[in-house]
C-alpha cells in the first residue's frame, strides 16, 4: 500500500478505471479514490473514466478525456480481475499501471498490484487505504458516500460472506464522515413499475434442476419489460435462498453472447466460471456462453459441482 501511496504522490495526472458494466462497488472504489486524491493533493489532475451506471450515478459523473491525457499519467484499475473486463482499454497508455482488486486473481496485469481476497469489496479496500494513511490523506463527504455505497452494494447490505469486523469499522468511519445511511438506502432501494413487473416474471419463470436454479433472460423479455441490461442483471439475487438449491444463475442474452451471473451459498463456483470464460469470487462469479446451445453443458457442469459439494 505504501508503494501505491508513493506512486500517487509522484504523478501529476491520475486516471482511474473500473470494469465494464460497472456496479456500486466499481463506482464506489473509483470515485472514493478520486476524492481522496483530490482532497489530499488538490494540485493533481484526477479522472474517473469508463462506462456510466444509471443505478449509482448519484455517486459521481464519469469524465471524458482525450488520449493525450494519458501521456505521463498513472493509470489505476480497481475492482477488476480479468484484463478483458477493464472498461476503456486506454489504461495501457499510462506510464505505469496499478491494480487494486478483491477478486480471486485471474490476470496479473499492472506494474504494481494490491490484491486481497479477504476484502468483500474494493470500496472497503479504498476506505482502508485512507484509514491506513489517515495522517497523510484527506476525505470529504462525497468520497465517503461513494465508498459506503460500494461497501453496502457488494456485501448485500452486510449480509454476504466476507463481511468482517473491519467491514463494519470502515463503514462506521465513513458514517462518522457524515454519510446519511437512510439517504443511501433510499437511493439504492427505489424501484420502477417496470422492475416490479420484471421481478414477477422472474418468480414465475425460473427453472430448477438437480440443486440448480436458473432463469433465461432473452432480449425480447428485456424489451418487453422496458428495462436496461443493468436492471435486468440486478435480479439475480431473486433466485437465491431457495431451500435445497445452493447454486443459481441468471443467463442474459446479448447480441453475440450470453452472459451469466453465477451465485452460490454453498459450493465454490469460480472454477466453474473459469471454464466458461469468466471468474470472480468463490460464491459470486460471472462468465459467458457463446450461444444458447451451450446451456445444457453449463447446467450439467453446475449440477456436477453441486453433487460433489453434497457428497463431500
Amino acid at each position: 500500500m505504501l508503494k501505491i501511496l508513493n506512486k500517487i504522490k509522484k504523478y501529476e495526472t491520475i486516471i482511474i478505471h473500473g470494469h465494464k458494466r460497472p456496479d456500486g462497488d466499481c463506482y464506489g472504489s473509483q470515485f472514493g479514490l478520486k476524492n481522496i486524491i483530490q482532497q489530499s493533493f488538490p494540485e493533481k489532475k484526477v479522472y474517473v473514466v469508463g462506462e456510466r451506471s444509471a443505478f449509482v450515478d448519484f455517486v459521481g459523473t464519469i469524465d471524458v478525456i482525450p488520449d493525450e491525457t494519458y501521456q505521463g499519467a498513472l493509470s489505476i484499475v480497481v475492482d477488476t480481475a480479468v484484463e478483458d473486463r477493464i472498461s476503456d482499454p486506454r489504461y495501457k497508455l499510462g506510464k505505469e499501471i496499478i491494480k487494486i482488486d478483491h477478486h480471486i486473481p485471474v490476470d496479473d496485469y499492472g506494474d504494481y498490484r494490491w490484491v486481497d481476497t479477504s476484502f468483500p469489496s474494493a470500496a472497503q479496500m479504498i476506505a482502508y487505504f485512507y484509514f491506513k494513511f489517515k495522517k497523510q490523506l484527506k476525505l470529504s463527504l462525497e468520497g465517503a458516500i461513494a465508498m459506503y455505497t460500494g461497501i453496502v452494494t457488494d456485501t448485500g447490505r452486510f449480509r454476504f460472506r466476507g463481511v468482517s469486523n473491519l467491514t463494519h469499522q470502515m463503514a462506521g468511519m465513513l458514517i462518522d464522515q457524515g454519510v446519511d445511511v437512510e439517504y443511501i438506502d433510499g437511493k439504492l432501494g427505489k424501484e420502477t413499475l417496470e422492475m416490479i413487473a420484471l421481478k414477477g416474471y422472474v418468480y414465475s419463470n425460473f427453472v430448477t434442476t438437480d440443486g440448480f436454479v436458473y432463469l433465461k433472460m432473452t432480449r425480447d423479455i428485456i424489451e418487453k419489460y422496458n428495462v436496461s441490461d443493468e436492471q435486468a442483471a440486478s435480479v439475480v439475487g431473486l433466485l437465491g435462498g431457495i431451500e435445497g438449491f445452493p447454486v443459481w444463475a441468471l443467463f442474459i442474452e446479448y447480441p453475440n453472447e450470453v452472459r451469466i451471473r453465477l451465485r452460490s451459498n454453498g459450493p465454490t463456483i469460480n472454477e466453474l466460471a473459469n471454464r466458461f470464460g469468466g471468474g470472480g469470487h468463490a460464491k459470486a462469479s460471472g462468465c459467458r456462453l457463446e450461444g444458447w446451445e451451450q446451456l445444457p453443458e453449463f447446467i450439467k457442469d453446475a449440477e456436477a459441482v453441486i453433487k460433489a459439494y453434497k457428497e463431500a
